[in-house]
């Protein structure tokens, strides 16, 4: 990378994540169970958990996936990809379903979750819940429940940092390839 930008600090992703939560609870009657896809989207998830068994007082299911072997590219990507668990340990039949990711781009990823979400049931709705929605698209996947949208050229990455991962604040940063050849889906 040549260059980063911060985006937005910890104080503006901690607003937008609130604003999500009130909207995830305002949009159905009926309580949602979360379930992030591994990496940000697990700390994501876990975050509007927080938030909103304290706006609503009920503390929502949350599950974890990895959709690496999912992925369509995972061949291309790396020799071996490197496999989490994913931990859903409850029926999704008829459940709602909040899908949360941390940055969402050309829709791959999420095809990828929704793919293997069938292993775990039939929901009643399957809602997606990312905190950047950077654009950009190559399928026709679009968000609930959004914290930011964002234009972004070809040769950036939008890399949201949680201090969950050992950094010392949250911030969403973009940044920009040397060279544009180089850009990998990051943030898909």
């Amino acid at each position: 990378m040549s260059s980063q930008t911060r985006l937005y600090d910890a104080d503006e992703m901690a607003k937008a994540m609130a604003t999500m939560a009130a909207d995830i609870l305002a949009l159905r009657p009926e309580p949602p169970v979360l379930v992030g896809v591994r990496r940000g989207g697990v700390t994501l998830a876990n975050r509007l958990a927080h938030i909103l068994t304290t706006q609503s007082g009920q503390t929502p299911p949350i599950g974890v996936l990895d959709i690496n072997l999912y992925r369509d590219d995972w061949t291309r990507a790396r020799a071996l990809p490197k496999v989490g668990r994913t931990e859903i340990r409850f029926s999704l039949d008829r459940r709602r379903v909040v899908l949360v990711d941390d940055v969402l781009f050309t829709g791959r990823t999420t095809r990828s979750a929704l793919e293997e979400l069938n292993n775990f049931g039939r929901p009643r709705r399957i809602e997606l819940a990312v905190l950047v929605d950077r654009g950009q698209r190559e399928m026709p996947i679009q968000a609930d429940f959004v914290g930011f949208k964002v234009e972004v050229q070809d040769d950036e990455v939008v890399e949201v940092i949680f201090a969950e991962g050992g950094e010392a604040q949250d911030q969403v940063l973009l940044l920009k390839k040397a060279h544009p050849k180089e850009v990998a889906s990051l943030d898909d």
